[in-house]
């Protein structure tokens, strides 16, 4: 049985911890740089024994799975969203991705209406996006500035963890955008800075930037999966190993795709994620359906988390995001981290995914 690696005494959860995953007292042998194409390694445990990865050059520790908060306050409701967020937090996961359009700001709302009534805001890592609200769209500096102020309003914190602009924004010079981050982390509101939906040669100019001495990348948000391979895995993933960005895949279940819901124009709902993972049900997604079965039945583990662990064992990859609408969904994604694929299966995915022939 997968391990779900923290109970709660608080509240009464009767899921199960878990064993550690690394021992960092063990002896170590000499060190040796890894080559980029090296998938990101399970690099420790927190004292209760937690799995952790270290998103890029940060200090930033995380749990190898991320619960996305895109639903919370649209299609998820606020007490939803609050037993979904206590399972997350209690089985061991710490970070949170959201965006300040995410249900026009709601989604902040929620998850820091959250933190304050557990008081567990130095438990997590919040990880939120800007560039998209009505309010404040784009990455000018005014607009960067007045989006953090209201981000960190809704979210009932004095700081964010991990900044990342939504967007690119040809409109305003990087070096601008950069530069209005360097203030908001010399101020102590934000501590690192990440991007999303990002070309590599952008990824080049900041790193450019940063020689200059402005705020560089930390960590690289993309949409990545079993059935989103190609635009990741061509120069952008290139770029982001030899800039040892922690690489974030957002989609990671292809719009639910792949937990094995959605096997016939008969299981599909009226929903935006229904009509999203209509577009995969075709001879190449059954296939790596019919794959993530044989794996999942091997491992013992649910479909998502074996396809959560392939996303898992890709080079540069920290930990993809997944979002849950109901409480019960939290366990797969928890349990990923405890699924280890052996070559085989991972090869074997990688045929099936691969593009259609």
């Amino acid at each position: 049985m997968p391990h779900l690696w923290r109970s709660s005494s608080t509240r009464g959860s009767s899921l199960l911890s878990g064993e550690s995953v690394g021992d960092d007292t063990a002896p170590q042998p000499e060190q040796r740089v890894p080559h980029p194409s090296f998938p990101t390694p399970v690099q420790g445990a927190d004292a209760d024994g937690v799995p952790r990865r270290r998103i890029g050059d940060s200090e930033l520790s995380v749990f190898p799975v991320v619960l996305g908060g895109s639903v919370f306050g649209w299609t998820v409701d606020p007490d939803t969203t609050t037993d979904i967020l206590d399972r997350f937090h209690d089985a061991g996961g710490n970070m949170v991705d959201t965006a300040d359009s995410y249900a026009g700001g709601r989604s902040e709302i929620l998850i820091g209406n959250w933190m304050r009534k557990r008081g567990n805001r130095d438990d997590m890592v919040v990880a939120t996006k800007i560039g998209r609200h009505p309010d404040y769209p784009g990455l000018g500096s005014v607009s960067i500035i007045r989006a953090v102020e209201a981000a960190l309003e809704r979210l009932q914190t004095d700081h964010i963890d991990l900044l990342s602009f939504h967007d690119d924004d040809p409109s305003v010079p990087l070096a601008d955008s950069l530069g209005t981050v360097d203030w908001l982390i010399e101020s102590g509101k934000v501590r690192y800075l990440g991007t999303s939906n990002t070309t590599p040669e952008r990824l080049m100019e900041a790193r450019i930037l940063s020689a200059s001495g402005f705020t560089q990348f930390v960590a690289l948000e993309t949409h990545y999966s079993l059935m989103h391979r190609e635009p990741y895995e061509s120069t952008l993933a290139l770029v982001a190993t030899a800039q040892h960005l922690g690489v974030l895949p957002y989609f990671a279940l292809a719009n639910g795709f792949l937990t094995g819901r959605y096997r016939s124009r008969s299981d599909l709902d009226p929903s935006t994620r229904g009509s999203r993972a209509a577009t995969h049900l075709h001879r190449r997604g059954l296939r790596v359906l019919h794959v993530l079965d044989e794996i999942a039945a091997e491992n013992r583990c649910s479909v998502a988390s074996a396809a959560l662990a392939w996303a898992m064992s890709r080079p540069g990859v920290v930990a993809p995001i997944a979002s849950a609408s109901q409480p019960a969904h939290v366990d797969s994604l928890i349990a990923a981290a405890d699924v280890r694929l052996s070559r085989g299966q991972i090869l074997e995915l990688d045929r099936v995914s691969g593009r259609l022939r």
